[in-house]
């Protein structure tokens, strides 16, 4: 019988997105079903299949960010995910923590992209630490865009260890907020409101959620490289008119699109044979190794 995997997302239902692939010959219908902000839709959709789906995904908000080993529990993202009792539900942060990390170094060592030396803006490290992490062991300049990005402060961080001193007295304040507050969830998903324009134009590329990279993105983006996921035909034109040079995904194309990676963890989790139960996030890696899964590389200006 073939899976079925839903991703619940806060964001935009103009992103709504069906996809049919075959996983370890196992036919999967992968869905994106977004809520336009409301979280009261998301209980109700997440509410109405449980049991139904063999697994969901948690989409336009996170359940957990990390900075310095610690794990945070945004009280929004953990209140719409335990509506599920029956079919488990991943915020993708498993597939961050393996996939991302192992993305940047398997990018430099095929010789597809050299990070060495790179001016890199990540616009949030406490959502994707894994590849926070993994960009700096490769050499690059990286700034930290976190406050900036998810708070509107222009003060960028050129430190993990900076980044970790701070949330330890945010983190406990912010995780109890509205997402909408630090995050754009619905409509807004779709507008850019340029500011901090320095900071995209020191970087040589802009890393990281691709939401949060869209939200004060300036019109000219001219010789960047993107390095993000979740992207739609829309959002690569966009990109392409910005003048973006490259645009890299660490997801793969499904079905005319990279899908985030919480709907790609979901899919995971369907067919692991873990019978409901969360596989190990070490396992992750295994699974898409031996399924071939490589980020995808866009060269958007010739």
């Amino acid at each position: 019988m073939a899976k079925h995997v839903v991703s619940v997302s806060l964001g935009s239902s103009e992103r709504d997105h069906v996809a049919e692939v075959e996983l370890f010959g196992e036919a999967v219908t992968i869905e994106r079903r977004g809520t336009d902000g409301s979280v009261k839709e998301a209980i109700r959709l997440i509410s109405s299949l449980d049991g139904k789906v063999d697994a969901f995904g948690l989409g336009g908000i996170d359940r957990y960010i990390y900075a310095g080993g610690r794990r945070y529990t945004l009280r929004e993202g953990d209140r719409i995910a335990r509506t599920a009792q029956r079919s488990p539900i991943v915020d993708g942060s498993g597939l961050k923590d393996t996939l991302e990390r192992w993305v940047i170094p398997y990018l430099q060592e095929q010789g597809l992209f050299s990070f060495a030396g790179k001016r890199i803006l990540m616009v949030a490290a406490v959502d994707r630490f894994g590849m926070a992490e993994a960009l700096l062991d490769t050499g690059a300049d990286v700034m930290f865009g976190d406050v900036i990005f998810i708070l509107g402060l222009p003060y960028p961080l050129k430190s993990l260890s900076s980044l970790s001193r701070l949330a330890r007295v945010l983190a406990p304040v912010v995780v109890q907020l509205p997402s909408k507050w630090i995050y754009p969830t619905g409509e807004r998903q779709g507008k850019s409101v340029p500011k901090y324009r320095r900071y995209y134009e020191w970087a040589d590329m802009v890393a990281g959620d691709f939401h949060l990279i869209k939200r004060y993105m300036p019109e000219n983006m001219e010789g960047k490289t993107i390095l993000t996921n979740t992207v739609t035909p829309r959002d690569i034109e966009d990109l392409r008119r910005r003048g973006v040079a490259t645009l890299i995904t660490t997801t793969p194309d499904l079905g005319g699109r990279s899908f985030g990676t919480n709907v790609v963890e979901a899919a995971l989790v369907a067919v692991s044979g873990s019978n409901g139960r969360m596989p190990d996030p070490g396992m992750y890696l295994d699974l898409l190794q031996r399924l071939g899964f490589a980020p995808r590389i866009v060269q958007l200006t010739s």
